[in-house]
């Protein structure tokens, strides 16, 4: 196999992000930002982004998540660090026309799905079992059944669920604690913000870290369609690649979720309130069984009243690429009645979206993992394991990582307990 170089920049500080997600997105944007600091001798940093997908960023989770940002999300110490951090780029860059950033109400409902929605492949879907725990941040507790609308708890303008199919709506946070992005959005304009300072990109599935004298030196990878190898030269490498971590650096305690979703717009004319909820919904087992079950799929209402939904997990290998990933049609078409069955809005509407996409999660329990891998390489830095939570804390992880490599200190939080010697 050809090994060819690029050596241009090697000496002065070259950050390599792999991965063209969230993280890596909002990270190279930070970076490209703040451009020096003390750490590199207030040389100015160049920012390489690679990217294996060959549709570019945001092909993985960062593109089919629902997008939610909450201040109960977890863990605490990071949300502190990004809740902040979106409004301000919210602000600083008009995110609500740019990224569809707003503020929404979020709630547990509970009911039951109207049987006439519900068919064979509703209740069929194997393996759909593994909850993706959004909801450890929001306090619990069941509700007590009631009659009327206000007994209920419905709010006023949440008119796009059936209030006799209504048990108990519940709401999970105050005014304010609770908002939404569109991840592709957001992630596509972070890299593009990136590239207007100065980012450049690659596409090309990363093989391995460099490293040498128990130090990064660079990243080896391979251009898509060539069985060339290319090294690029790099003072610090920021792992970023999700779900794919462990491929490039053996042994990181990174397990893969396969996580389905859809997205539904609304007939004309039925307008959707900005409301994410988590429900349990109650359906029978089959049209002639009298025997229940319960299934929680998530509902998030999105500007220009499209409305995302998302099921369980399931353990499906992970392939070699994003651009890898398969759907499997029956697991979409069960969220789709799931949520139908509970709104006519949303049983007229029309499905646009049937995707999937993977999400990392820390095997060890806990993470993220953010920081600097001493025991592995210096100049290492990991920013991945972010479970469902990756589109909420990106800015948090991006601004620590960018605190890192150029103050060689994280100044705006506390992050010992996501330090990669925690697990490593």
């Amino acid at each position: 196999m050809q090994l060819s170089s690029e050596r241009s920049g090697a000496t002065n500080p070259h950050v390599v992000i792999i991965g063209g997600g969230i993280i890596g997105c909002t990270t190279a944007y930070y970076l490209t930002k703040a451009k020096s600091g003390p750490a590199t001798k207030n040389t100015p940093v160049k920012v390489t982004l690679i990217e294996a997908s060959q549709q570019g960023p945001a092909q993985g989770a960062s593109g089919k998540a629902g997008g939610l940002v909450a201040k109960w999300a977890y863990p605490k110490e990071l949300v502190k660090m990004s809740y902040p951090e979106h409004e301000n780029l919210a602000a600083e860059h008009n995110g609500k026309d740019r990224w569809g950033w707003r503020y929404v109400g979020c709630g547990s409902w509970e009911g039951r799905g109207d049987p006439m929605d519900i068919d064979g492949a509703a209740n069929e879907v194997k393996g759909q079992n593994k909850s993706l725990e959004k909801e450890l941040g929001l306090p619990g507790g069941s509700k007590p059944r009631a009659k009327g609308r206000m007994e209920k708890g419905l709010p006023d303008d949440l008119l796009w669920v059936d209030e006799n199919l209504t048990d108990a709506y519940s709401p999970m946070a105050k005014d304010g604690d609770t908002a939404q992005v569109h991840p592709y959005l957001f992630t596509t304009s972070m890299f593009e913000l990136a590239k207007e300072n100065g980012l450049v990109y690659v596409q090309g599935l990363v093989m391995k870290v460099l490293k040498e004298n128990g130090r990064v030196t660079g990243v080896e990878y391979r251009s898509s369609g060539s069985e060339t190898t290319t090294t690029i030269p790099a003072t610090h490498v920021v792992l970023a690649a999700g779900a794919w971590s462990p491929r490039i650096v053996e042994d990181l305690p990174i397990e893969a979720t396969r996580a389905h979703s859809v997205t539904i717009h609304p007939q004309l004319g039925d307008q959707i309130s900005p409301y994410v909820l988590f429900t349990e919904i109650s359906i029978p087992c089959s049209k002639e069984s009298n025997r229940r079950k319960t299934v929680s799929p998530e509902i998030y209402a999105r500007p220009g009243n499209e409305v995302y939904a998302c099921g369980p997990g399931d353990d499906t290998p992970l392939p070699t690429t994003v651009d890898e990933v398969t759907v499997d049609p029956q697991a979409c078409e069960a969220i789709t009645q799931h949520v139908a069955s509970i709104s006519k809005e949303l049983k007229n509407g029309t499905v646009d979206k049937r995707q999937a996409c993977f999400l990392p999660t820390v095997s060890t329990g806990g993470g993220p993992i953010v920081g600097e891998a001493e025991k592995i390489a210096k100049g290492l830095y990991l920013a991945t394991g972010h479970t469902c939570w990756g589109i909420c804390n990106a800015p948090g992880t991006a601004l620590a990582i960018t605190e890192l490599i150029l103050q060689g200190e994280i100044l705006s939080g506390n992050l010992k307990k996501l330090r990669p010697s925690v697990v490593l």
